[in-house]
């Protein structure tokens, strides 16, 4: 019946505006590149459809599988330690401690930085500060760089990403530590419960939210991770640490293989897609019988 009204009908128009907006910004993109792997498109003239040889091309390049198998070492990592600490510094801020808001402003200004900045700064203190250190005190730990070596180099992504993502993190973790009714850990203090029984019991439980939604987007950012991978190892050594995302970028911009890359940059959405989805569905599950 609302509808009737003109000035309804003359304006319901621009409700549109999101779906067009969505259309012509994401959609469009995506369904036109998902075209260009069909065809032997060079990125500047003309294309024609071939089928599926660079689906091949792409299936059959072992460089391509080293790169998402170490891409998925190193989102299980990240994801992992990322969480960890970040929970760990939620349970420290918001527990009974003076100058909470500082350390909180503390941890969580890392995030601020951009990804080049951030792999530049550690660069410089992997293959210069700690070498120093080591030579200086004659620690046997950093005695040569990280960054020389696969499974260092490996570490070095890891532990800058925890730098950089955990505060973030931190923030949703907060958010779903403060939520829980306090009645709630009154009564399992009343009834004897200890701090870690607590934790274990009730908290987590309560805050099931709160992991759904930071798994996912560490697992999102750790598949999507460029511009520290770029800046701080570059694929090095020997491209053995080029994650999936810089693989689809040389593969297409540095080596001029467009239409591969791009396919290749289908299957990684694909992989992405399907571990979202297992992820959302398993941390909904457990929300859900909590």
């Amino acid at each position: 019946m609302m509808l009737k009204n003109p000035l309804i009908k003359k304006y319901a128009y621009f409700g549109l505006i999101p779906s067009i907006f969505f259309l012509s910004i994401l959609a469009y993109p995506f369904v036109q590149g998902a075209y260009l792997t069909f065809t032997n498109w060079n990125g500047f003239g003309y294309t024609k459809v071939i089928g599926f040889p660079n689906y091949l091309h792409a299936v059959q390049d072992p460089v391509f599988w080293s790169t998402i198998w170490f891409t998925v070492k190193f989102v299980i990592g990240s994801v992992i330690a990322v969480n960890a600490v970040a929970f760990g510094l939620a349970l420290l801020v918001t527990s009974k401690l003076k100058s909470s808001n500082v350390f909180r402003t503390f941890f969580f200004i890392p995030n601020l930085i951009g990804g080049i900045a951030l792999g530049v700064i550690w660069q410089f203190i992997f293959n210069n500060i700690l070498t120093g250190l080591s030579h200086k005190f004659a620690l046997p730990f950093f005695k040569s760089s990280l960054l020389g070596t696969t499974g260092g180099a490996y570490w070095a992504l890891i532990l800058v990403t925890v730098w950089q993502s955990s505060g973030y993190m931190m923030i949703i973790y907060i958010t779903g530590l403060v939520s829980i009714d306090n009645e709630v850990l009154e009564a399992a203090k009343v009834d004897g419960a200890s701090a870690l029984r607590t934790l274990w019991n009730i908290k987590m439980p309560l805050m099931v939210q709160a992991f759904t939604i930071s798994l996912f987007l560490t697992l999102r950012n750790g598949f999507m991770a460029y511009d520290v991978n770029l800046s701080l190892t570059g694929g090095g050594p020997f491209r053995t640490t080029e994650l999936v995302s810089m693989h689809v970028y040389n593969e297409a911009f540095s080596y001029g293989h467009f239409g591969s890359g791009q396919a290749k940059a289908v299957i990684m959405f694909i992989f992405v897609a399907l571990a979202a989805l297992l992820q959302v569905g398993v941390s909904k599950r457990l929300e859900a019988n909590s």
